[in-house]
């Protein structure tokens, strides 16, 4: 039965957790550095870094759990307001799979290949004594039609190896939900599948989540999931969050460079500019029609997206000189590579497929950029704040 969600229902907390790893003479080194964030009912919050940000360290941390070679080195890491860090291997055995879900990267190595797909779906809510195997029938089944599988009557009859990659994606969400958890760890969960099955799967898994008025911390490295499920994201690097909003907040406004260059595809553009005493902008000559809000002489950092330039023609005062040295076709649109004829710095400018092919690579080429969209940034990568 879905639960009813409360925005302010926290399901899980994270207040200054810090993860070491233990070196072999003892020594230890910070993993994970001081991180707080909170997880409400109804709501996917994604971790999104590189390789090593520390996304799955802290994810891990919901079931009281660090890889081997790690520890807790601080914090606390709250589950419906107990500290799971602080539990014993018995006090946590009841929490793991009843009042949260782990869902990992490899479906094929979750299912047992020699058992019946239904049987495997609906045993932890059995072994936890929380549900009759009618019960977990019930759900389970409910969870076939609600994750659109093929055949849901008849579906978990069927052995692992008898279904596809996506559909067996899917049936691993109806077993970590079918003991109705508040709280999933996703991890990862479809980067073993195609570009479209990953879209179809990620849709499933977001449209469940809420109807089943749990709450869910997503995983990935990839912005177009972390894009997609997510109703909040925090962007990691070296075990700390850098910004933590909307996804919409965090491309509109990151909180500095290092965030505007992670996030967005391509990445940013980045050009050096100054201001004057009055806060006016200048950029290779240019003028802004923005100005700082805190007005200040100093050298700084122009952050211009690809989607916010574009290719004008030759008669215009106002613009960036270069020549193209590479096409990159996206379908519908095709980002331009440009160097620009000063300091041979180099640009993305998008461009629609129609504009782009009349264009050659080698061609001197004018751009300009759309000064409502500009972000500006300090030398040390610290976002500066601009009078829209």
């Amino acid at each position: 039965m879905a639960r009813n969600s409360d925005n302010n229902d926290v399901i899980f907390e994270v207040r200054d957790l810090k993860i070491n790893a233990v070196r072999d003479d003892g020594s230890e080194l910070p993993i994970v550095k001081g991180v707080d964030f909170k997880v409400r009912r109804g709501e996917v919050v994604a971790l999104i870094g590189e390789s090593g940000s520390g996304k799955t360290t802290i994810s891990l941390s919901a079931l009281g759990y660090c890889k081997p070679g790690l520890k807790f080195a601080g914090g606390e890491a709250c589950l419906l307001g107990q500290d799971v860090t602080k539990m014993s291997t018995e006090e946590l055995r009841p929490v793991r799979g009843e009042k949260v879900a782990y869902l990992a990267q490899s479906a094929a190595a979750t299912f047992n290949p020699s058992i019946l797909i239904n049987e495997q779906v609906t045993e932890a809510p059995i072994l936890h004594g929380t549900k009759t195997q009618a019960e977990a029938d019930a759900k389970a089944l409910s969870l076939y039609h609600a994750l659109e599988l093929p055949d849901p009557e008849n579906i978990g009859t069927r052995y692992p190896h008898q279904v596809s990659g996506g559909q067996l994606q899917r049936l691993m969400a109806a077993m970590a939900l079918c003991g109705e958890p508040d709280l999933l760890v996703l991890d990862e969960p479809t980067t073993a599948l195609d570009v479209t099955t990953q879209i179809e799967v990620l849709k499933a898994f977001k449209k469940v989540i809420k109807e089943e008025g749990a709450a869910a911390i997503y995983v990935t490295h990839d912005q177009a999931e972390a894009l997609t499920m997510s109703d909040r994201m925090a962007v990691m690097m070296d075990g700390e969050i850098l910004q933590l909003d909307t996804p919409n907040e965090i491309y509109k406004n990151p909180s500095n460079l290092r965030v505007a260059e992670f996030i967005g595809s391509p990445k940013i553009n980045v050009l050096p500019a100054e201001s004057d005493e009055k806060g006016n902008i200048t950029c290779k000559g240019i003028t802004i029609s923005q100005t700082l809000k805190i007005p200040k002489k100093s050298n700084l950092l122009l952050g211009i997206r690809p989607e916010h330039m574009e290719i004008i023609g030759k008669n215009k005062k106002k613009c960036l000189n270069g020549k193209i040295i590479h096409k990159e076709n996206l379908g519908s649109d095709v980002y331009l590579h440009v160097v620009l004829n000063e300091n041979e710095e180099k640009i993305i400018v998008r461009s629609d497929s129609t504009n782009a092919f009349e264009v050659k690579i080698g061609e001197e080429v004018n751009t300009e950029w759309n000064d409502e969209k500009i972000l500006t940034f300090d030398l040390d990568g610290k976002s500066l704040p601009l009078n829209k």
